[in-house]
């Protein structure tokens, strides 16, 4: 990098970052800010409490050490066949609108890819992560645990055909 170059990036920039266990406290407290108490009561979240996250796919977002941001990912099954599980994904108040939310999201599709998976599955607002490439029809017979509306569960493949055939209840893996 060039000096010129180096003056363009902001020098606060957050950095993405493999979550560590350190970072575990941060992110709760994170998430807990960004959904509240209701997030306990949602199907996505039948899906993490007995679940352990894909370390290797799940990130933060750091700005002076601080973790102002943060996706996991989750092993699940979709009538038997493995897909990973997006969520949930947080970014504190005042960092959104910046795109730090879809870059954790990117991180994590790119780090689950390279581990092997073939796709990733989350409960979200459409309009979002369609620009990310999620989509609602190859998850049209995926049933959620729980109450969840159909349109919001979407589907992304992360190789070529990676989000056919999955038919039947998701659970953990």
């Amino acid at each position: 990098m060039t000096a010129s170059s180096a003056a363009l990036l902001p020098q606060d920039a957050p950095s993405i970052e493999l979550e560590a266990p350190h970072h575990a406290a941060a992110v709760e407290a994170l998430v807990d800010r960004a959904f509240g108490p209701g997030r306990f009561a949602k199907s996505s979240e039948r899906l993490r409490e007995t679940n352990r996250k894909l370390d290797d796919c799940s990130f933060v977002a750091l700005r002076g050490g601080a973790v102002i941001g943060s996706v996991r990912l989750w092993p699940v099954t979709i009538g038997g066949k493995p897909a990973a599980f997006l969520g949930p994904l947080a970014v504190d108040s005042e960092q959104r609108s910046a795109g730090l939310g879809q870059a954790l999201v990117e991180a994590a599709c790119q780090a689950a890819t390279e581990a092997g998976w073939s796709a990733v599955l989350l409960v979200g607002d459409a309009p979002y992560f369609t620009r990310i490439g999620f989509s609602a029809a190859p998850a049209s017979k995926v049933l959620m645990p729980g109450p969840a509306d159909q349109r919001r569960v979407l589907l992304k493949a992360l190789v070529p055909g990676g989000d056919e055939g999955f038919d039947g209840k998701v659970a953990v893996a």
